[in-house]
Formats: C-alpha cells, structure tokens, sequence
C-alpha cells in the first residue's frame, strides 16, 4: 500500500460478521453446509402490498429523479401517523421526522454531527458494536456505562457516580439486543432525567419493538419532555422484513433533526422514490400481519429454546426481538471458543456474546432469522454427537 490509511482506522476492526461470513463461504464452498444462526436478517418477505408499491413506482417515468434530503412528504406523514398508532406519541411530520436509509446510517450522522475529537460517548457495556466503532470514527472517546448483570437495565446507582463532564451522547435501546430485554417506561424516564440532568443526549436505538413483543410498544418519546433531550432511531429491517431495503428513520425534537440533515444531505442524495412510497404501504400493515410474523417467530423460538437447552446453555423464556441470549455452561472456556467448536463439530454457526462487550463473553446469540426445518435440522446435528 503507498497511501496510508487515516489514523482514525487504528480505533476500527473490520465488522466481525465480515470476517466470519467470509469463513462460512469458505466452508459451504467446500461443502460443509453450514447453518448459519448469526445473523439477524429476516428471511421473511415484506408484505404483499409493499412489494407491488415498489414494483408499480419503479415503473413511473418520473419515479428515477433525486428525491428530498428529508424525504417525502408521504413517508414522514406515514411515519407520525404509524409512531402514534403504535406508541401513542406525536411527531410532527415537517419537523420532527427525517427518514434515514436504514438506521445504522442515523448512527454515523448523529455521531457526526454531535461528536468533536476528545468527547465522549457513553455505550452499554453490553450492546450493539456499532454504537462504539462509529464513535471512534468520529474521534471521539468511548464510555462504558453498567448494565445490571440477568435485567440488562441500565445500573443508575453506578452511572449516577460517573464524571460526565465530556459526555456528548449516550446509546441505549430497548428491547435490548442481544439480551432481548424489554423496555420499561420507568427506565426511560431515568434515562431522560440523567440526559437533562448531565446535558447528554440520549440516542435511543429502536428496531424490535414489534418483534415477540408481549406488553405495549414502548417509545422514549412518549416521556415527557423528552425531545429536549432524546432521539430516537426506527427501522424497517426487522419489523417489517425490509431489512436489504435499507428503510429507516429518526425522530425527535427538530432542532436536533436540523444539526443532523447538514451531515446527511452532505452524504446521500435522497431514498429512491419506489422504496419511499413502498414503505408508505408497510407502514399500512395490518395488525393481522404483524401477528403472523410474531406466531413464526414464536415457533422458531421454542425450537431455538430447545437447541440451546441441548448445548446445556441457560436462556430467558421472557426475552423479546429476534435473537436468543443464552448463558454458556460453566466447563465452557469461553463464549468465542464455545461457538467456534460447535461451528467446526456439527457445522452450526452461533455469535458469541463477546463481541457485543466482555459482560457478553459467557453467553451465545442465537438468530431466529432462519427457517423451522433449518433449525430443526440444527438441533438434530447437535443432539447427534
């Protein structure tokens, strides 16, 4: 290499998913048919309406164009309508909606457009890694902050003793992934008490909550006053099963959205016009469909339920989203070589924990993103040997 890299990819790893799909290619390649339970992409397809929305706009002559940085009009009015339907919040659709193409893409911008070299981001100690790479990107410095060990809820005893003085932003989300913990409204009103307390903001990160949800739909949004000091990321991807279409948005108080779309229209030049308008239509699903998605699930969990308990690995029958977290046996080293062993013996691939945060490092991530046959099969190749 004659041109060196930025300094900033010295704070980067290459996505761990990256690598390890490159060694499960290998492995079907050499004919090993490995059953793949990492991953959450849905395998499930978009409702019908949808799909037809997206091929009959495809098909109009002036559908091809650049569309708005802050998207249609339709969407964002299809999102305040869905928002209050679903956690009884208003949004207002001109200044308190940008829709994002998907909402790992909000990350980057919240980060960028928050973030100064030296500042500080405070991650759960067990979450979504994006949360922390992107921070270092921006040049910022990351903060753990506890999580109770079995609730996975945020400890405030311990948080309330940190020194915050260069905190920027602070990640949450509920139901958590990957422990499939769920929301509480009480939680979220600590959580925007401390954001106002601290002069933080609070970047709630809210993909499961329609996913084998059992109570409410819970939204940071619906604690009061809380667009003074929290926003809130959405996305199709697992809710909907659009997860390749890359759909997703923001909300919260428009100053904030204001900040952020000076990043974003720099980056992006609008979401083509037939994603927009097809998201419209899912955002239209009916509760029926929602329901049958969730039935799926539920039986892909039961059958998860049961592949774990063969491994001798212990699980929460209450958890929510679409993953299993499940704690490894004690004999077992760790979480990293637990699943690399089960990958090379019975050709099942299963995340480890640790890479979501060493409080992760005894624990598994099973994916439910994966037919019933496939993970009947799964368990039938570890109960086998």
């Amino acid at each position: 290499m004659i041109i060196s890299p930025a300094r900033r990819l010295q704070q980067v790893e290459e996505y761990y998913f990256a690598r390890k799909l490159r060694q499960i290619r290998q492995m079907n390649e050499e004919g090993k048919d490995v059953i793949n339970l990492g991953i959450g992409s849905p395998d499930l397809s978009p409702s019908t309406e949808s799909i037809t929305t997206l091929s009959e706009v495809a098909q109009q002559a002036n559908a091809h164009g650049y569309q708005p940085y802050r998207g249609l009009p339709d969407l964002r009015q299809a999102i305040t309508v869905w928002s209050n339907q679903t956690f009884g919040i208003t949004l207002d659709a001109e200044q308190e909606v940008m829709p994002l193409m998907g909402s790992k893409e909000g990350i980057t911008h919240v980060s960028l457009a928050f973030l100064n070299p030296g500042d500080e981001v405070m991650v759960p100690s067990l979450g979504y890694p994006a949360y922390s790479s992107v921070a270092r990107m921006a040049e910022a410095e990351v903060r753990n902050y506890p999580l109770v060990p079995g609730s996975w809820l945020p400890d405030f005893e311990k948080m309330a003793q940190l020194n915050t003085d260069k905190v920027k932003l602070l990640w949450c989300n509920y139901p958590h992934m990957p422990t499939g913990t769920a929301a509480t409204a009480e939680v979220f009103k600590k959580l925007v008490a401390f954001g106002r307390e601290r002069n933080i903001l609070i970047c709630h990160d809210n993909p499961y909550a329609l996913v084998l949800n059992r109570d409410k739909p819970l939204s940071i949004l619906s604690v009061p006053g809380a667009k003074e000091v929290a926003i809130e990321l959405h996305s199709l991807s697992k809710s909907h099963n659009m997860a390749g279409w890359r759909v997703g948005w923001i909300a919260g108080g428009g100053d904030y959205l204001n900040e952020i779309i000076k990043i974003k229209s720099n980056v992006d030049s609008g979401m083509f016009k037939a994603v927009q308008l097809a998201a419209v239509r899912a955002l239209q699903n009916s509760e029926e469909w929602h329901q049958q998605r969730n039935e799926e699930y539920q039986k892909r969990q039961a059958i998860t339920f049961k592949l774990a308990k063969t491994l001798d690995c212990q699980t929460d029958p209450e958890q929510q989203g679409m993953f299993i977290w499940a704690q490894i046996p004690e004999r077992e080293r760790s979480a990293e070589s637990f699943s690399e062993r089960v990958l090379q013996n019975h050709r099942v691939f299963i995340t480890p924990g640790h890479i979501f945060g060493s409080e992760g490092n005894r624990y598994l991530r099973f994916s439910l993103c994966v037919s019933q046959p496939r993970l009947q099969e799964a368990a039938e190749r570890i109960s086998s040997h």
